[in-house]
């Protein structure tokens, strides 16, 4: 027995290092937005699980910034230069907290910018899954943005033309 117990203490300080990572809290980050991600150690490489959803720059070994693409949930992984993970976490990609408007016309989507007047989005046609499956929800299928112009509600004045 006294033999085996210093065999299995070496075998156990061996295997400690090759557990997995503990996950960081998940950073959120808005689509469109950016969030800094500062990493104890220099970063050797980056994984994003799906970049559809979330995408990295590296600015500098210690400095990576994750980008919101589209909306859902994306693992990111940051390497050190021999392959230990520096940090691992998910990415949680929202909608933004303000400034953004969805107009929903039956299965169709519009998502508007508004500072003072709102006006269409790139990412018009998209919504939340089919827009991270980068497919358009509903329209003629092709993706195409719709018109900026909205009819006014009933009973408003239509707008003159500018010539």
């Amino acid at each position: 027995m006294r033999r085996f117990l210093p065999v299995a203490a070496l075998a156990l300080a061996l295997a400690v290092p090759a557990l997995p990572a503990v996950a960081a809290p998940a950073l959120t980050v808005a689509v469109d937005h950016v969030a800094r991600l500062s990493v104890s150690r220099p970063a050797g490489s980056v994984i994003v699980g799906n970049p559809a959803v979330a995408d990295v720059t590296v600015v500098d070994a210690r400095t990576v910034y994750v980008s919101g693409r589209n909306y859902g949930i994306s693992e990111v992984v940051v390497l050190d230069e021999i392959g230990r993970t520096v940090w691992q976490g998910d990415v949680v990609v929202t909608a933004p907290t303000q400034g953004e408007v969805s107009i929903y016309r039956g299965s169709q989507v519009t998502e508007m910018a508004c500072s003072g007047l709102c006006a269409p989005t790139l990412r018009n046609g998209k919504s939340g899954a089919a827009g991270a499956a980068g497919g358009a929800s509903g329209g003629s299928g092709s993706g195409s943005v719709p018109s900026p112009a909205l009819p006014a509600p009933r009973g408003a004045p239509q707008p003159t033309p500018m010539l």
